[in-house]
């Protein structure tokens, strides 16, 4: 007599072989400062920071239904306060980093009761006018540049490394940090308690509010969390950039428009979408960018179409055709056949 039995398990074939390539991977990109150039390093730079900014615009508006068209708002508060923590407070631009984290969470509180009042579009539009309310009040600081923005001394810069080199090096590795360290907080966020209770409000708010869950509580704790990450990777956007000013660090078009094409064209509610998002937006943008406003229309083309096309995104579009899941969530159930004599 045969009979059949079922295993249970979070992990997957795909998911254990995807966690080695990405360690060997990371290895790679460890060590780009001893194989890449400058302008290399600086893209790669770059790239990781937009990926950060992706993940956590994902994990809010993907899981948390949080669709905010303000987060450059935290972008720009983080780039101030490590100017004004660096200039002012004297602190390490390291230390001032992860203070701006802090602070961002602190201004995120009474920001977060405020515009929660608000729902659907009116949220959005919450989160913009927010923004625009940051960029005018720091346009009025005088301190930092007033209107025509500031520069960092020269003084700080070198209090990286004395080497330039070497500030190039450790400016990449944070920006590398800064992408693990988001991937993977977003990653064991959604493996927790909170992030089952968050996605059981994504899949059915109601039906998650009559199960006992806070739903208020739940978004309240995403949006204080990303407006915090997203304060630091302002920072080292802005370290990067050794200059700020209004326009560039409030700027919706670099810090919200850009992030929510990666998310939409890869794969808006899962961990996947955002980097291979990433990876598509800075191909076209590498490709496109000498095109001038052709590549802004090409980006505009690419995101209609893949929005009637593929709702999902590319990775949706795999997920759904071979059932992968290189983060595994969820748990899984595996029929095992057995057979047993009797």
């Amino acid at each position: 007599m045969s009979s059949q039995t079922y295993s249970v398990t979070r992990s997957s074939q795909a998911a254990r072989v995807a966690a080695v390539l990405g360690a060997m991977v990371l290895i790679v990109l460890i060590a780009a400062p001893w194989w890449a150039g400058r302008a290399d390093m600086r893209l790669l730079g770059e790239l990781f920071l937009y990926l950060a900014l992706a993940s956590l615009w994902n994990l809010m508006a993907g899981y948390a239904g949080l669709v905010s068209v303000g987060q450059q708002a935290f972008v720009g508060f983080g780039g101030y306060m490590l100017f004004a923590l660096t200039m002012f407070a004297g602190l390490h631009p390291v230390a001032a980093i992860a203070m701006a984290g802090v602070l961002g969470a602190l201004v995120s509180v009474p920001v977060a009761v405020l515009i929660f009042r608000l729902r659907g579009a009116y949220f959005a539009i919450g989160t913009w006018v927010i923004a625009e309310v940051f960029r005018l009040g720091f346009a009025q600081v005088s301190a930092l540049g007033g209107g025509s923005g500031s520069s960092l001394p020269v003084a700080i810069v070198k209090s990286l490394a004395s080497k330039r080199a070497m500030r190039e090096s450790l400016s990449y590795w944070l920006a590398l940090g800064a992408a693990v360290l988001v991937i993977s907080a977003v990653y064991f966020f959604l493996r927790s308690r909170k992030g089952l209770a968050l996605t059981a409000i994504r899949d059915n708010e109601l039906a998650a509010g009559s199960l006992g869950i806070d739903i208020w509580r739940t978004k309240f704790t995403v949006y204080v969390v990303t407006s915090a990450l997203t304060a630091m990777i302002g920072a080292l956007i802005f370290l990067q950039k050794l200059r700020i000013s209004p326009d560039a660090a409030f700027s919706v078009n670099d810090w919200t428009a850009f992030v929510i094409f990666i998310v939409v064209i890869g794969g808006i509610g899962t961990i996947e979408g955002p980097i291979i998002g990433t990876i598509v937006f800075f191909l076209l943008r590498e490709t496109l960018a000498d095109l001038g406003t052709i590549y802004l229309i090409v980006l505009g083309l690419v995101a209609i179409v893949m929005m009637l096309k593929a709702p999902k995104g590319i990775w949706g579009l795999i997920r759904s055709r071979y059932d992968l899941q290189l983060f595994p969530l969820g748990y899984r159930v595996s029929p095992n056949d057995s057979n047993k004599g009797s």
